[in-house]
């Protein structure tokens, strides 16, 4: 199934909230940008994001809750692993002095709920 790259309006304000929070953190963005291209650990992510490893691991729990995130999971000679990927590549938030509009564009073959 191949998924369009356009920009979604997302109409919600629940779900606004939830962009506009990632965007405006600059952990999240910071843990986004590291895994847009590629899959990365939640070890891996911190090493490449110089970001303590207990502040990846509740940024990746809250994006993933929210939807933000594909996570796969293998086992290897050190025990169970995941590797986290961004469905999003692009958040544009736009305010014209009356009303918030929030536009996302997923990252290639992923949804945006």
């Amino acid at each position: 199934m191949q998924v369009s790259t356009w920009p979604i309006i997302i109409d919600d304000s629940d779900r606004k909230q939830i962009y506009i929070r990632v965007v405006s953190d600059q952990f999240s963005i910071k843990i986004i940008t590291s895994i847009i291209n590629n899959p990365k650990t939640a070890v891996e992510i911190s090493k490449v994001t110089n970001i303590p490893i207990s502040t990846v691991y509740r940024r990746l729990q809250f994006l993933q809750e929210n939807k933000l995130l594909k996570v796969s999971g293998g086992i290897n000679k050190d025990g169970k692993f995941f590797v986290y990927q961004s469905k999003i590549k692009e958040v544009d938030v736009t305010f014209n002095g009356e009303s918030l509009k929030v536009s996302v564009t997923p990252n290639l073959n992923f949804t945006i709920k």
